[in-house]
């Protein structure tokens, strides 16, 4: 896959500015794809758009099929007149409170329904019943999946009586037009129509958008309910192994994700149709994709369920060629980016590039001192097939990551900026990484948010292995039209914006 010389910012929609709790696909979003736009953007990249299950994470949904309702734009639902207006919640603007949250949006989407159910015209409400039908491969078991969790007080699906469990058909039957489950079908509908406008808004201003697929999903979701038999589950549906990754830059024990493992031999067995069927929705969402984790499909980290860390684990061969090759055959050009870091060996590098999927470099991880490092930017590829990050949404904010090295390590940093005629001050060294991943011959660089507002540790996005307290950076405004200007100025210096 070819990819332009071009940029792009990093921002998940829950991190957009707006009085509802969490960045939502509204008025908010539609005005930072104007900013994108006036800045010189060619992309946006999203972390995963799911639903959020455990630890609120995109990387841990409830189906790897549907959107997150908690997305869903309040101010739409009132444009339409199935909610009367209503004051938000008093939620902190730069923080997202996922109990708060939690308890407030789904009761607001409740009284959505009811209205539309009430007021509705015909038309909608055939709209609605198509896209039932249409998206009945997925969304009848994961609208049952909810309405189930909601019955069962949120519990997982492995502690509810043992016939819905198993998924017995008269114990279903019952409830696939019960209202509770229509509801959840309902949210999918209204979520796919609000970031569908969304998405022609960002194709009319010159934008794509870059989405992000986990390579695993959780436990506790609809996927795994359905399709038992695609996973490593043993007799009771619980999970034998579980993935993770062995110690690294960013544990010591490695992380222990949780994450049920695939059973490959039934995937291969039924021509990977699954994995097809997931990539063909994802991309109904983004124009690229970065798969995370992407080296799981070489070899991946398998975990004996009851290990409590990663360190008992051991690397288990994965048949990502066939499954690559069989995507390909039914999907065509795979616009997919490879997250390659970590523990990469030869076979992950040749699979990446048997497929011409570009990889990662990411600048944070460039100054050990190594003159042979890969994510120095001499080093990156003379193709440029790459994509360069100053940071990602695991690592600290690049002011953060700064503040925090010993004084070896800094003194690296600024000598190689020295040496690239950009020798900074603590906090310009933000922008000194942008503009030498700007300047780098890699084809695509992208910069979280965070990095492009030179904000420190209080904003990182994720901290790898701790369970809770992450995914809740907001931006408490939209960014200034002056940082657009400076961002598209350095874009045209280094060729990577678009010609007005």
């Amino acid at each position: 896959m070819e990819l332009p010389r071009a940029f792009g910012v990093l921002l998940h929609p829950t991190s957009l500015p707006g009085p509802w709790g969490c960045g939502v696909l509204g008025r908010e979003a539609w005005e930072f794809l104007d900013w994108l736009a006036a800045a010189g953007a060619t992309f946006w990249q999203v972390l995963p758009l799911g639903p959020t299950g455990f630890g609120d994470s995109p990387y841990q949904s409830f189906s790897a099929f549907a959107g997150n309702p908690y997305l869903i734009d309040p101010e739409d639902l009132v444009r339409r007149g199935w909610l009367p207006p209503e004051p938000p919640p008093p939620a902190p603007p730069d923080r997202v409170d996922y109990g708060l949250l939690y308890r407030w949006k789904w009761g607001l989407l409740r009284r959505a329904f009811a209205g539309f159910l009430a007021r509705a015209d015909p038309q909608e409400k055939r709209d609605f019943a198509r896209f039932w039908e249409e998206e009945k491969d997925w969304l009848w078991d994961y609208a049952l999946f909810m309405a189930l969790k909601e019955r069962f007080g949120g519990r997982p699906w492995n502690e509810w009586p043992r016939d819905l469990r198993r998924r017995d058909p008269p114990a279903l039957a019952a409830l696939l037009e019960a209202e509770d489950a229509r509801f959840h079908g309902w949210t999918q509908w209204v979520f796919f129509r609000q970031w569908g406008a969304l998405r022609e808004h960002a194709r009319r201003q010159g934008l794509r958008v870059i989405g992000d697929i986990p390579i695993f999903v959780a436990y506790d979701s609809a996927d795994v309910w359905v399709h038992p038999e695609l996973f490593e589950l043993d007799g009771e549906g619980r999970p034998r192994v579980v993935a993770g990754v062995p110690p690294d830059y960013f544990s010591p024990t490695g992380q222990r994700w949780g994450n049920p493992l695939y059973r490959w031999s039934a995937h291969k067995a039924e021509g990977f149709r699954w994995w097809i069927a997931r990539v063909r929705q994802t991309l109904r969402l983004c124009d690229l994709l970065r798969i995370d984790h992407f080296r799981g499909f070489a070899a991946y980290w398998e975990i004996p369920a009851e290990e409590p860390t990663a360190v008992g684990g051991r690397w288990v061969p994965a048949p990502g060629e066939k499954l690559f090759r069989r995507m390909q055959a039914e999907l065509g050009t795979l616009p997919i980016l490879a997250e390659d870091l970590g523990v990469i060996t030869p076979d992950v590098e040749e699979l990446r590039d048997k497929f011409g999927f570009p990889g990662m470099r990411v600048l944070q991880f460039a100054f050990d001192g190594k003159p042979d490092n890969p994510h120095l930017p001499e080093n990156f590829p003379a193709h440029g097939r790459v994509v360069v990050y100053t940071g990602t949404h695991d690592n600290d904010t690049a002011r953060g990551w700064y503040g925090g090295l010993g004084g070896e390590e800094r003194a690296r940093v600024q000598a190689y900026l020295a040496r690239h005629g950009l020798a900074a001050a603590e906090e310009e060294v933000p922008w000194a990484l942008i503009a030498l991943a700007f300047r780098s011959r890699a084809r695509l660089a992208v910069v979280p948010m965070q990095d492009l507002l030179g904000l420190g540790s209080e904003a990182r996005m994720n901290y790898p292995s701790r369970p809770a307290g992450n995914w809740a950076w907001r931006l408490g405004a939209l960014p200034d039209p002056g940082l657009a200007q400076r961002l598209r100025a350095l874009a045209e210096e280094t060729q990577r914006a678009p010609r007005l």
